[in-house]
C-alpha cells in the first residue's frame, strides 16, 4: 500500500497574520508613493522617457486590469513636469498662395498674443482708414486730381474747338458725343444752304472736318489713358494714406516680435496686403458682411488677417501629456473643416483644427492599441508621422483619391513626440512579428507583470496600497483583519500562495464591494467578514452555471461517482471560465482496451472536440506504455479514451494523468476508487507535472462530495509542484482537518495508482520483472497476452493465405 500521506491543513492555505500589521485601520497609513510589483516595467518606461533617439517609443504590454494606463500616465506627468513647455503653433494666411497656409511655431503664450494683436490691428485699421479717407485733405486731393483730369480733357477739346473756329467750323456737343458742322459768323450753316454752296467750298469743308475729326478722335483715345493715370495717382495717394495708417501700427507689432523672424515676415505680408486692398477697409460693415470668403479670396473679408491658434501653451506647466480616447485618423493628425455657403462647401485656414499629435508635440502621446486598430488608417498615420517627423494635415478623401476638389494644403508642422502605446501582450507580439516598421518605431517594451512576490515587506506595501485605493475612492478604512483577508484573496487570484496579484482592477472592485457590505452591516471599518461577504457575493453572482451542473450531477444526469470502485474509470477535473468567475467540475474519464496495433485512440480528437494540447497529452500515454511494458515485444494494444458526457471542446493536458490511470486500470482489471478525483499532466517517464486552476478543481470535486455526504474516503490527487498554489476555501480546509476529505501530492503515476486502487504499483527487479500481483505486473501480463494473441493470429492468417495460394497453384 502507498505510504503517501494527505497534506496537512496548514499546507492547504497560506494565511496572512493580521498581527503583523502595527495599525488599527488603513486611515493611519500614508498613501503609497511608488508602484509596487512592476520594477521591470518601470525601468523600461524610465529608459524610454530618458532616451531621445528616434524610434525609442514605448509599448506598455501586459494583462488588462494591471493598471498600465494609470502607471504610464503618472510617470509621464512626473517626467513632463520637469521639462519646458513646448512652443505654440498657429496657422496664418499665405497671401501669395492662400491654399497653402503658413505654420508658425512661437514661444509658449505668444500664439494667443499674436492672435489678439492681429485682431486689435484689424479693428484699429477699420476705424483709422475710413477716417483718413473721409477727411477734408483727402477729399481735396481727390477733387484736385479729378479737376486736373477734367481740365486736361477740356483743354484738349478747346484746342480742337479753336482750330475749328479758325476754319469756320463749329464743334457741337450732342447727347451722342461731339460733332463738327460748317459755320458762318459763329452760326451753323443750315444744311439747305450748305447744299447751295459751290462744290469746291463744300469739298474744302469736308476735308477740314475730316482732319478735325481725326484730331478729336485722338483726344478721345487719350482719355482712358488719362483716366488710368488719374486712377494710378489716386491709388498711389490711397496707398500713401494707408501706409500712414498701417505703417506705425505694424511697426509697433514688429517691436513686440522682433526676435521672431517668421512673424516679422508675416507682418510684412500683412502690410503689403492691407495697402493693396485698402478699399476693403473703406466699406461699411453691411457691405463687408456680404463678401464671400474662401481660401483663394483676396478681397474684403478680414478673416485673412486672423491667426488660427492651433495649440496654445500659455497656461501649460511643463511638457504636454495627451491621452486620445478616440484615435481616429482626423483626431490624430487634425482636419480641415468646411462651412456651407450659398450651396457650396468652402474653407480657409481658420478652419484648420488640431489633432492629438499637435497637442502632444514636444511631449507625450498615450494611445490604446486596441482602440487604435478599431479606426482605419490610424495606425498608418502614426507610423507615417513618426517616420517623417512632421504632421501633414490632409483628408482621407484626398489620401484615397476619392475627391479632386480644391482644398487647403497646410504647411507641415515639425513633430517631436514620444508615443506610448498600451495593449496586451498578444497584440505586441503580433505587431512585432508582422509589421517590420513596428520594430523600428517602438523599441522599448514595458512588460507589466500580473504577479508580485509575497513577503513580509510586500504585504506591508500591499496594506499601503489598500489604504491608498480606499482614500482615492472615498471608501471606509480597512482594519487589520480586512487587509489580511484582501491579501489572502490576492494570493488566491494569482494562483500561487507565494505571490500577490497586481491586477488592480479586481482588487479595486473587491475593496468597493467590501465597503458596501460594511455599510450594510453598519460598521465604520471594513473587516475580514465584509471582505469575505464581497468575495462570496462575487462568486454567487456568477454561479448559475456551476449550480446547474452540480444539480445535474446530483440528479444523475451527469454521471459522476464519489464512492465505490470501477475498473477503467476515473474522475478527472477541469476548470470552466465564465467571465471573471472560474469553477471546477469533475468529469468521468473511461478507458477501454483490446488487442490492436499500439494505438491509443482519443475519441475527443477524432470528433474534433479535443484541442492540440489535449491530443498531445494523450499521445504521450502511448510513449509511456511502450517504454515501460513493450521494450521486448510489440505493443499490441488498441485503447480508446473519452471524456464521458462532454459536449464542448476540451483543451489542455491536465487530465493526461487521469487518462493514464484509467488505462492502467482497464489493462490490469484492478478497479479505481471513485471517491478520488485526479488532476495533473504526465510525461513519458511517468512523472506528474503541474497544472493550472488547482484550487478550483479541488473545490469542484469537494462540493460534489459534500452535497452527497463526506465519508472520509474521498479526496483529490494533485501534482506536488502545485502544493505551493493552494489557497483553498475554509470549508475544504475544515474537512481536511477533520479527516473527511484528503488532498494528496503524488510525484509519479506509480504513487497515484497505488492510492487509487490500494494495490502496489510494483518496482521491477534487476531483470525488469514486476512483483506478482502488482499493478504493473498485471498490465505487463495483459499486454504480453495481447502480443501473443496477435502473433498467433498473424500465424493463422499467414497459414490461411499460404493455403489459399497453394490451392490456386494446384488448380
Amino acid at each position: 500500500m502507498s505510504n503517501i500521506k494527505p497534506l496537512q491543513a496548514q499546507a492547504l492555505f497560506q494565511a496572512c497574520d493580521p498581527s503583523q500589521f502595527d495599525f488599527d485601520s488603513t486611515a493611519e497609513l500614508d498613501d503609497l508613493s511608488e508602484v509596487i510589483g512592476q520594477a521591470r516595467a518601470l525601468e523600461a518606461i524610465h529608459f524610454g522617457m530618458g532616451i531621445k533617439k528616434k524610434g525609442y517609443n514605448i509599448f506598455a504590454l501586459g494583462p488588462a486590469g494591471t493598471g498600465k494606463h494609470n502607471v504610464v500616465t503618472h510617470l509621464l506627468k512626473q517626467q513632463a513636469s520637469s521639462e519646458a513647455a513646448p512652443c505654440d503653433w498657429c496657422y496664418v494666411n499665405n497671401f501669395d498662395a492662400p491654399h497653402k497656409p503658413i505654420a508658425l511655431g512661437l514661444p509658449p503664450g505668444t500664439g494667443r498674443k499674436l492672435h489678439d494683436d492681429m485682431k486689435q490691428l484689424v479693428e484699429e485699421l477699420r476705424a483709422a482708414i475710413p477716417a483718413l479717407f473721409e477727411g477734408d485733405e483727402y477729399r481735396a486731393s481727390i477733387h484736385e486730381l479729378e479737376e486736373e483730369l477734367k481740365n486736361q480733357q477740356e483743354r484738349a477739346i478747346d484746342e480742337v474747338r479753336q482750330a475749328a473756329q479758325q476754319k469756320s467750323i463749329a464743334l457741337i456737343r450732342t447727347p451722342n458725343g461731339f460733332a463738327f458742322a460748317p459755320a458762318r459768323d459763329d452760326e451753323v450753316i443750315d444744311p439747305k444752304e450748305f447744299k447751295k454752296l459751290p462744290d469746291d467750298v463744300k469739298h474744302k469743308f469736308e476735308a477740314e472736318i475730316a482732319e478735325l475729326q481725326e484730331a478729336l478722335e485722338h483726344i478721345l483715345r487719350m482719355a482712358p489713358q488719362w483716366r488710368r493715370e488719374a486712377r494710378e495717382r489716386i491709388k498711389q495717394l490711397n496707398a500713401e494714406l494707408a501706409m500712414s495708417a498701417v505703417g506705425h501700427l505694424i511697426d509697433e507689432l514688429r517691436e513686440h516680435y522682433q526676435d521672431q523672424d517668421e512673424v516679422l515676415k508675416y507682418l510684412d505680408s500683412v502690410q503689403e496686403d492691407v495697402i493693396a486692398n485698402v478699399d476693403d477697409f473703406r466699406r461699411g460693415e453691411e457691405e463687408d458682411a456680404q463678401v464671400v470668403i474662401g481660401p483663394n479670396h483676396s478681397g474684403g473679408s478680414f478673416r485673412r488677417y486672423q491667426v488660427n491658434v492651433l495649440v496654445d501653451h500659455s497656461d501649460s506647466q511643463g511638457a504636454p501629456v495627451v491621452y486620445e480616447d478616440n484615435p481616429t485618423y482626423q483626431n490624430l493628425i487634425g482636419r480641415v473643416e468646411h462651412m456651407a455657403m450659398m450651396g457650396a462647401l468652402i474653407t480657409d485656414f481658420t478652419l484648420i483644427k488640431p489633432g492629438a499629435l499637435h497637442r502632444a508635440n514636444n511631449g507625450y502621446l498615450v494611445l490604446e492599441v486596441y482602440k487604435l486598430f478599431q479606426h482605419p488608417f490610424s495606425w498608418e498615420a502614426i507610423k507615417r508621422t513618426l517616420r517623417s517627423g512632421e504632421i501633414c494635415i490632409g483628408s482621407l478623401e484626398q489620401m484615397l483619391s476619392l475627391v479632386s476638389t480644391v482644398s487647403l494644403e497646410p504647411e507641415p508642422v515639425p513633430l517631436n513626440v514620444k508615443v506610448v502605446l498600451v495593449g496586451d501582450r498578444m497584440l505586441y507580439y503580433l505587431l512585432y512579428q508582422l509589421d517590420p516598421e513596428f520594430q523600428e518605431l517602438f523599441k522599448v517594451a514595458a512588460d507589466f507583470d500580473d504577479q508580485m512576490e509575497r513577503s513580509t515587506e510586500s504585504q506591508q506595501l500591499y496594506a499601503h496600497l489598500i489604504a491608498t485605493l480606499a482614500k482615492k475612492d472615498k471608501l471606509r478604512p480597512f482594519d487589520r483583519s480586512g487587509v489580511a483577508r484582501v491579501i489572502e484573496h490576492s494570493a488566491r487570484v494569482s494562483e500561487n500562495a507565494a505571490k500577490l496579484t497586481t491586477h488592480m482592477r479586481s482588487i479595486c472592485d473587491l475593496l468597493c464591494e467590501a465597503d458596501y457590505w460594511a455599510d450594510q452591516h453598519g460598521r465604520e471599518l471594513v473587516n475580514a467578514e465584509d471582505v469575505q461577504a464581497a468575495i462570496s457575493a462575487q462568486i454567487h453572482r456568477g454561479s448559475r452555471m456551476k449550480e446547474r451542473l452540480h444539480e445535474h450531477i446530483q440528479r444523475g444526469i451527469l454521471l459522476i461517482d464519489s464512492s465505490g470502485t470501477a475498473a477503467g474509470q476515473v474522475n478527472g477535473l477541469s476548470v470552466i471560465d465564465l467571465g471573471n468567475i472560474s469553477f471546477g467540475v469533475p468529469t468521468r474519464i473511461t478507458a477501454r482496451v483490446r488487442m490492436g496495433d499500439g494505438d491509443v485512440l482519443d475519441i475527443e480528437r477524432e470528433v474534433d472536440l479535443g484541442g492540440p494540447l489535449h491530443s498531445k497529452g494523450v499521445l504521450i500515454l502511448a510513449g509511456f506504455l511502450g517504454a515501460r511494458f513493450a521494450k521486448e515485444c510489440p505493443l499490441a494494444l488498441s485503447a480508446s479514451l473519452v471524456f464521458e458526457q462532454s459536449y464542448g471542446e476540451i483543451e489542455g493536458d491536465s487530465a493526461s494523468s487521469a487518462e493514464l490511470y484509467a488505462l492502467l486500470s482497464a489493462l490490469s482489471g484492478v478497479p479505481i476508487k471513485q471517491g478520488f478525483a485526479v488532476t495533473g499532466s504526465v510525461n513519458q517517464h511517468g512523472q506528474v507535472q503541474a497544472i493550472g486552476g488547482v484550487n478550483e478543481k479541488i473545490e469542484g470535486f469537494f462540493d460534489v462530495c459534500s452535497e452527497r455526504g463526506l465519508n472520509g474516503e474521498q479526496g483529490v490527487l494533485i501534482p506536488p509542484s502545485n502544493v505551493g498554489d493552494l489557497m483553498l476555501r475554509r470549508d475544504v480546509i475544515a474537512a481536511a482537518e477533520q479527516g473527511k476529505f484528503h488532498i494528496y501530492a503524488v510525484e509519479t503515476i506509480d504513487q497515484g495508482i497505488e492510492l487509487l486502487t490500494g494495490v502496489p504499483a510494483g518496482v521491477p527487479d534487476a531483470e525488469g520483472n514486476y512483483p506478482h500481483g502488482s499493478i504493473n505486473h498485471k498490465v505487463a501480463q495483459q499486454l504480453l497476452k495481447f502480443a501473443e494473441i496477435r502473433h498467433e493470429f498473424g500465424d493463422l492468417k499467414k497459414d490461411h493465405d499460404d493455403g489459399a495460394h497453394h490451392d490456386k497453384d494446384d488448380d
